[in-house]
């Protein structure tokens, strides 16, 4: 069964290249669409989150936390809109979800007329073991049929193998085998901008990640700590997003960095509350720039330190935007940099 032509995502998958794609029905005869909701409202004229227009016959909520403070007043409202969402599943749907959080759970405890289905937790029906660490590798456990599959693949991270735990859940429920849902996932490239590598020479890696909240941050890192151990992690951040630009979660920005060994702030023009209180806080060395050239001389200068002195270097660069040009210039300058030695 393949339903890969029938999507939309917000990203761009390398498997696929599109982020979007209307195919004909499955090889079953039937149809099946999936499609990436998020609680943003509507349109400027309709402030209800575009998922409560869905109407799925599966939801799976991966995790909720506070965010879109340009919308929401707080994380109560934000699960009021999840809650409507909720309520707009048959009772014959299902809710896919981890087990271990909390918000979700307060949503379902509001109501919930249809099918719960949970992983994660001891008493879960479906589970999942690490392998390794990074959670490039882990056992998935299917409780009521007793029937177990390893999925080995490019991703890492904790977030990422709850991702994929709520995928395989949801896939079983049109008759996906696990084993065939593993498998799936143990080929499956990635998305773009989602720890992509983007320049790889002479043992330095940069990535381009997406993330843009500190719960995507921290784990983020965790899992790149993990996949790398005791090598050079360097962050390159712009608090770009709405509710980071707004500084809500300005009071949490210092604590999820400690996975690296190095962070760079950038404060765009946006920007209008200081990081460097964020910066003094660190419990790694941490600087803030104001322009993209500043940021750029600082950040290559802390590579070739580094590269001196014959260490792996990890540097992510962490953006829901543009970031004002930084990726392609640093590619550009760490090339000639590294070809002039």
């Amino acid at each position: 069964m393949c339903i890969r032509d029938r999507y939309l995502i917000g990203g761009v998958p390398k498997d696929f290249g599109v982020s979007a794609r209307m195919g004909g029905a499955a090889p079953d005869g039937k149809n099946y669409f999936v499609i990436e909701a998020d609680e943003y409202d509507t349109a400027f004229f309709d402030k209800r989150s575009k998922f409560v227009h869905y109407h799925s016959n599966s939801l799976i909520i991966n995790n909720l936390e506070y965010d879109h403070a340009d919308i929401f007043d707080d994380l109560a409202a934000i699960q009021r809109q999840f809650h409507h969402c909720v309520r707009t599943l048959p009772s014959n749907g299902n809710v896919i979800y981890p087990a271990a959080n909390s918000a979700v759970l307060e949503v379902l405890k509001q109501g919930c007329w249809s099918q719960q289905l949970s992983f994660g937790a001891i008493d879960a029906p479906w589970q999942y073991k690490l392998l390794t660490d990074d959670g490039s590798e882990f056992t998935v456990l299917d409780k009521h049929s007793n029937q177990q599959a390893t999925v080995s693949w490019q991703q890492t991270g904790l977030h990422n193998v709850c991702n994929a735990m709520a995928a395989i859940v949801a896939s079983s429920e049109i008759g996906i085998s696990l084993q065939q849902a593993c498998d799936g996932l143990s080929s499956f490239v990635g998305v773009k901008r989602r720890m992509e590598p983007i320049y790889s020479a002479q043992n330095i890696i940069v990535y381009d990640d997406f993330a843009h909240h500190p719960t995507a941050i921290k784990t983020t890192l965790e899992g790149l700590r993990a996949k790398v151990g005791n090598a050079q992690i360097m962050a390159v951040i712009e608090p770009r997003s709405a509710t980071m630009k707004l500084g809500v979660h300005q009071q949490a920005l210092s604590d999820v960095v400690s996975d690296s060994d190095q962070v760079f702030w950038y404060q765009n023009a946006s920007i209008d509350w200081d990081l460097a209180y964020i910066a003094q806080n660190c419990s790694v060395p941490a600087s803030v720039a104001k322009d993209i050239d500043g940021l750029l001389s600082t950040v290559l200068a802390a590579i070739e330190s580094n590269h001196n002195s014959n260490k792996a270097t990890h540097l992510v660069i962490m953006s829901n935007g543009g970031f004002d040009g930084f990726h392609p210039l640093l590619v550009e300058r760490l090339a000639s940099l590294l070809t002039a030695e």
